[in-house]
């Protein structure tokens, strides 16, 4: 079965972000994805992990000013330099981290979205992968739903899909986020087999607080555990939920479930 690591953008938030790394490998995990970590060089980053002694295996895009509402360029018209700008940085801390997965992320879009919008978000992904086979990293992009970041621009599978065979490179594929799934459009079984060659990252949480897979809500866990399982993916799944309380305390879902960190 598929390996966890902590998404340290939602997890041990009971600490400041660079203590994560250490409270994670605490808890037993092997591994960690972030976020872009503003406001952190990438010594001070690269540190951290070393020094907990665990792998990093994602981290976003730098998506601009979070405080603007910025997520990303990748599909925003004129701003085509601001892309390229933060690829690279977001390219140099990974390397340093040695994490071989970017979320490269779309943007959110004020008003319509046009044939401009969609474009750009191919041009934008073609260089992205032109970099990325250089340094042999896998880009990924994730549709994002309605309800959690209203007006982001890649919000639906189809779209995601048609972008990925548009592009058409190894080094490009989906991020399957099935609380994001569920919420776009739900028909887990189906969806998770139709999207199964195309999926290079997988994350979860119940649906629809975000919270431990174990809690009251949507989805059945176990059962889609199996199914991902069925459709071949056995590489890392990212903890991308809301503690109800303690992180800790709330990770005793893994041993209830069958698993081991």
């Amino acid at each position: 079965m598929s390996k966890f690591c902590a998404n340290l953008a939602f997890l041990f938030k009971e600490k400041p972000l660079l203590q994560r790394y250490a409270a994670a490998k605490q808890a037993g995990f092997k591994a960690v994805e972030t976020g872009f970590p503003y406001g952190f060089s990438k010594q001070e980053v690269v540190e951290a992990k070393n020094s907990a002694g665990i792998e990093q295996i994602l981290i976003n895009t730098l998506t601009g000013d979070v405080t603007k509402g910025e997520l990303g360029y990748a599909a925003i018209p004129g701003k085509e330099k601001e892309f390229e700008e933060t690829l690279l940085v977001t390219i140099d801390y990974a390397k340093a981290l040695g994490a071989k997965k970017i979320h490269i992320m779309s943007g959110r879009v004020e008003g319509d979205i046009t044939e401009k919008h969609d474009q750009t978000f191919i041009n934008n992904l073609r260089y992205a992968v032109g970099l990325l086979e250089k340094e042999n990293i896998l880009g990924v992009i994730e549709p994002i739903n309605k309800y959690s970041v209203p007006k982001y621009y890649l919000n639906s599978y189809e779209k995601a899909v048609n972008v990925l065979k548009t592009v058409n490179s190894p080094y490009l594929k989906l991020q399957l986020d099935i609380f994001h799934l569920q919420l776009i459009k739900g028909d887990i079984t189906h969806t998770i087999e139709e999207l199964k060659q195309f999926v290079g990252h997988v994350q979860i949480a119940q649906s629809p607080n975000r919270n431990e897979p174990d809690v009251k809500g949507e989805l059945n866990y176990p059962y889609i555990f199996e199914t991902i399982k069925k459709n071949g993916y056995d590489d890392w799944i990212g903890l991308e939920y809301t503690p109800l309380s303690d992180t800790v305390e709330g990770l005793k879902w893994i041993k209830s479930m069958g698993f081991n960190l």
